[in-house]
């Protein structure tokens, strides 16, 4: 189910997207890439609509992916 990030107050939206940059391990390329680049990335996808929050019924969690691999 696709949670709207417009409903998570600053503050958890802030965690959330911090824990997922995090816990990514995502390689940047030559150019190494602040934590806080990293979450401006993730919150601009999360606002134009390529990322989508996402809560796991099955692992009770919430998860941020691109809008094109979520299925319902």
């Amino acid at each position: 189910m696709i949670i709207p990030w417009q409903q998570l107050t600053p503050e958890a939206l802030e965690n959330l997207i911090e824990s997922f940059v995090l816990r990514e391990g995502t390689d940047y390329g030559e150019q190494e890439r602040s934590l806080t680049q990293k979450v401006a990335d993730v919150r601009r996808q999360l606002q134009s609509g390529e990322a989508v929050l996402v809560w796991s019924e099955l692992h009770e969690s919430v998860n941020i992916m691109p809008r094109g691999q979520f299925r319902e």
